[in-house]
């Protein structure tokens, strides 16, 4: 394959990849990502002589090649990647069809995510904190939970993203893609306690600091790090063991909202998803524990207790 034609290939994933950072405002970890597997394929094609209109023999030769080096989990990601590119190049009229249109990979078994029970979600944010490092620890996790904001979105919080009047704060999500959340009377009245600390501590000499919500003991920004940190410092507050992180909160906010009645595309909403099928995870959660609960209460249920009297006599 002649160098000029390598060289054209490569332009066109660089291009490529400029335009999700550019356009897209996909996160520098995603792009890489896209990165790695779009290098991949083209040192297939290269190593194959051939141009981006792959014949259906070497697009399954390729997809043969993935799954003998690869888990069925980055296989899959690499043929979405490959995917995206060509869907790219087609409206770029830089070749004619997307040769891995119909090619999926198999992904990972999707688990249903852990959450706390409304129980546990109580007794966690039961304490009221002490002095600055305690009164922050509580409006951290009740803004976690309150609002289901990723902790990107939390530590990313500004002064000007608050609304006392409104009890709402402003987001600032995946694809820098905004949204409000509501922030309910126990995050507000933790809110309350916790902005007369905040405005001892903050560094007023560090514009970043003077501007953000969460500072951390040195009175600058709160990074994903340190709230993650706050997190496991409360681990021994949940009895149940489950391990305290800052997703459990997320996953734990949509999964209330649909348990009382919440409307799955309100939720979607509020978790600020751009794919309806991602929150569709919460009502498989939401079904497997009416399941549990039917199983434990009902007479006739797996483990209802007059089931287990039958069975004994």
């Amino acid at each position: 394959m002649p160098e000029a034609e390598k060289s054209e290939i490569r332009s066109l994933v660089d291009t490529y990849l400029r335009y999700l950072v550019a356009v897209r405002t996909l996160s520098p970890r995603t792009v890489d990502a896209y990165g790695v597997d779009l290098d991949r394929f083209c040192r297939f094609v290269e190593d194959e002589g051939c141009g981006l209109e792959l014949s259906p023999s070497l697009v399954r030769r390729f997809v043969a090649e993935l799954k003998d080096t690869l888990s069925p989990a980055s296989s899959a990601r690499a043929l979405s990647s490959i995917r995206g590119f060509y869907r790219y190049a087609v409206k770029q009229g830089d070749v004619v069809s997307n040769p891995f249109a119909s090619v999926r990979g198999k992904g990972r078994e999707r688990h249903l995510p852990e959450v706390l029970s409304e129980v546990e979600a109580s007794e966690l944010l039961s304490f009221s904190g002490n002095g600055f490092i305690g009164v922050r620890d509580k409006l951290l996790m009740e803004l976690l939970y309150s609002t289901g904001a990723r902790v990107s979105e939390a530590v990313g919080i500004d002064m000007l993203d608050l609304d006392t009047k409104k009890r709402t704060v402003k987001l600032l999500g995946k694809g820098d893609r905004q949204r409000i959340a509501y922030l309910g009377p126990q995050a507000m009245s933790a809110l309350a306690t916790y902005l007369p600390y905040r405005r001892a501590r903050v560094a007023s000499d560090k514009k970043d600091a003077v501007q953000a919500l969460f500072l951390n003991a040195h009175g600058e920004r709160l990074t994903r790090r340190g709230a993650g940190f706050i997190l496991r410092k409360h681990q021994e507050r949940l009895a149940s063991g489950k391990r305290l992180h800052p997703h459990l909160f997320r996953h734990s906010f949509a999964t209330h909202l649909l348990d009382r009645g919440a409307d799955i595309r309100t939720v979607q909403e509020l978790l600020g998803h751009a794919d309806l099928s991602t929150t569709g995870i919460y009502t498989h959660v939401s079904l497997k524990r009416l399941q549990d609960v039917y199983r434990n209460a009902h007479p006739h249920g797996s483990t209802g207790s007059v089931g287990k009297k039958e069975q004994k006599s």
